[in-house]
């Protein structure tokens, strides 16, 4: 744990908690909300090729967790622990330019 809070710049185990929590509830969320999208989009697990429904589910869910993230992250009081993660994470993507 020492190592991850270094690492993270956390100074408290109740923050790592925290921060796990977050991490739980916002795959949990995203997965939650792709499932009326895809259907919303005329996606069926039983029309589609397994490859095309999650390709594209996957591809729906990517954008979600990245929003959920965040606003989670801020509800939890940990929103520039979050910020400063998903701007490394986007940098690493090829959308650094959002943030110039």
């Amino acid at each position: 744990m020492e190592k991850l809070k270094q690492r993270w710049g956390i100074e408290s185990n109740f923050q790592i908690v925290v921060i796990f929590i977050v991490f739980a509830v916002t795959g949990s969320t995203a997965v939650k909300f792709a499932a009326p999208l895809t259907e919303f989009i005329g996606l069926h697990k039983e029309s589609v090729n397994p490859w095309i429904y999650w390709t594209v589910r996957i591809l729906i869910i990517f954008p979600i967790y990245q929003v959920l993230l965040v606003a989670y992250g801020w509800l939890f009081g940990q929103f520039k622990f979050f910020w400063n993660m998903e701007k490394k994470m986007l940098k690493r993507i090829g959308m650094g330019f959002l943030f110039n």
